[in-house]
């Protein structure tokens, strides 16, 4: 059945339809992904990991169970190269950003489902809860795709109860990057063999029966973790070793 003969979705949040766009438009997608490859391709070898708080997400994923990453917009050149080719299946928009985004994650070894907060969110929700119950990964950038800027939407929360798996909250920051700073996100990119470090915080549950109050507490939890991992990625490089001595302590301390 082609696009124009597609019925009408009964919501937007069901409309997974891609936009129609000029011929000009169509071969910018292919340019700019590859692009964007290049980059990454060129950059995450460089760069050196360190990941306070990781245990968090090993210490439930060699149980074999998967989690729901949330992060910020801004450091998704450093995570896509970090979460690489593991099957980690992401919500991507439907628009022109989305269609070239799409071609970079998928070249990486991610997954995708196609929907956003205004458009198809409720479909790609479904793709992605099947693909949780297989054992993959899903992730958002919370915040995208295209802001407000660290305001988190509640996808996660919403996957977290339909399939009873955690929500998992990390933000990379690097010590030497150059930021966008007339993009919505203010996305960072590395600069070559800079430090970087993961931040992780502790899971977050969301039970099953969840009713709107306790969904929107956990929703503010989630917001409140994305902004704590967000500061001390941001910062680390600025502080100085016994003071992150002490937050490597506090941050890979066990439960």
């Amino acid at each position: 059945m082609s696009a124009e003969t597609q019925p009408e979705p009964i919501s937007p949040l069901y409309d997974t339809r891609l936009p129609q766009y000029s011929r000009w438009r169509r071969m910018q997608i292919p340019v700019i992904a590859s692009a964007v490859i290049a980059v990454i391709r060129a950059l995450g070898p460089t760069l050196r990991f360190e990941t306070p708080g990781f245990h968090h997400y090993q210490q439930h994923h060699s149980q074999g169970e998967p989690v729901i990453a949330a992060f910020w917009h801004r450091c998704i050149i450093p995570a896509t190269w970090f979460w690489r080719n593991q099957g980690v299946v992401v919500m991507n928009t439907t628009n022109f950003d989305g269609q070239w985004t799409r071609r970079v994650i998928e070249h990486f070894g991610f997954a995708t489902a196609q929907g956003s907060s205004t458009r198809g969110g409720l479909r790609g929700l479904a793709v992605m809860g099947k693909r949780v119950e297989e054992g993959f990964d899903a992730a958002f950038t919370i915040d995208g795709p295209r802001g407000p800027r660290y305001i988190a939407k509640p996808g996660p929360v919403m996957l977290a109860r339909r399939t009873g798996k955690p929500i998992y909250v990390f933000h990379i920051g690097v010590e030497r990057g150059h930021t966008l700073e007339k993009a919505w996100d203010l996305m960072q990119i590395p600069h070559p063999f800079s430090r970087a470090v993961m931040v992780s915080a502790p899971l977050i549950n969301v039970a099953p029966d969840a009713n709107a109050e306790e969904m929107s507490r956990q929703h503010a939890e989630m917001q409140k973790a994305l902004e704590r991992v967000r500061d001390l990625a941001e910062s680390w490089f600025t502080l100085q070793e016994p003071d992150r001595n002490r937050l490597r302590s506090e941050l890979n301390a066990r439960a």
